[in-house]
């Protein structure tokens, strides 16, 4: 299925067939090769091929998960988080809810389902999960797992001041228009770092984020 590129709206229908085609049915592992420093799948490394050697002197990543949440409404939207500033990772920081998988959670499904209830009172019943993107590593030591669900926006949202600031929606059909996935650039110890960034009214998204936004693109479009 082709879409106009001028980024139209998607149907529920055409967003249910996309994910059906798209989506893995479950997470894809973290495959590293050690001796290369070659992380297979997308990370924090894919706009600086010629640094991912950091990645063999790193310690072995930690488990965490993310939901990116489709909201169901009459234009389909992603529903976003600010960070909190007082965060000790990425605080201010526009993100996904999710975050370290824990003891407790017997898949990645379960852990990013338990941190969007803690952290925005998202309920499990209000989401209904499609499928996986491909496993995310980060430059801060995590490898993320992608659940991508539908939600029932018919809940109340309550917020974790510790964890976050704020949460808002963007349309779906400005995150899968690939005109607005920009290449940006900052210094970062003391090195040119490029990185995917999707700019929209004063939200500045970028990093992991964006990254896994991209690769949401090219698991729904570009397959």
């Amino acid at each position: 299925m082709s879409l106009d590129p001028s980024g139209q709206p998607l149907s529920e229908a055409q967003f249910r067939e996309l994910a059906r085609r798209g989506l893995a049915s479950e997470p894809s592992p973290a495959i590293f090769d050690a001796r290369t420093g070659r992380a297979w799948g997308p990370s924090d490394w894919d706009l600086n091929p010629e640094l991912k050697g950091e990645l063999a002197a790193m310690a072995p990543p930690r488990s965490a998960a993310v939901l990116v949440p489709i909201v169901l409404r009459a234009e389909l939207t992603v529903l976003l988080t600010q960070r909190s500033h007082d965060m000790p990772s990425h605080p201010g920081q526009i993100s996904f809810p999710g975050g370290k998988q824990e003891a407790g959670d017997a898949t990645p499904l379960a852990c990013a389902l338990r941190e969007a209830q803690e952290e925005i009172g998202l309920p499990p019943a209000n989401v209904e999960p499609l499928g996986f993107l491909d496993s995310y590593r980060t430059g801060t030591g995590f490898q993320i797992s992608p659940v991508v669900g539908l939600v029932r926006p018919q809940f109340e949202v309550v917020l974790d001041p510790r964890e976050v600031l704020d949460v808002f929606e963007v349309p779906l059909a400005f995150l899968l228009n690939p005109a607005n996935h920009q290449r940006a650039s900052r210094e970062w110890r003391g090195r040119q770092r490029f990185y995917y960034a999707m700019p929209y009214q004063g939200r500045y998204i970028w990093g992991a984020t964006a990254g896994i936004l991209k690769n949401l693109y090219e698991r729904l479009l570009l397959r």
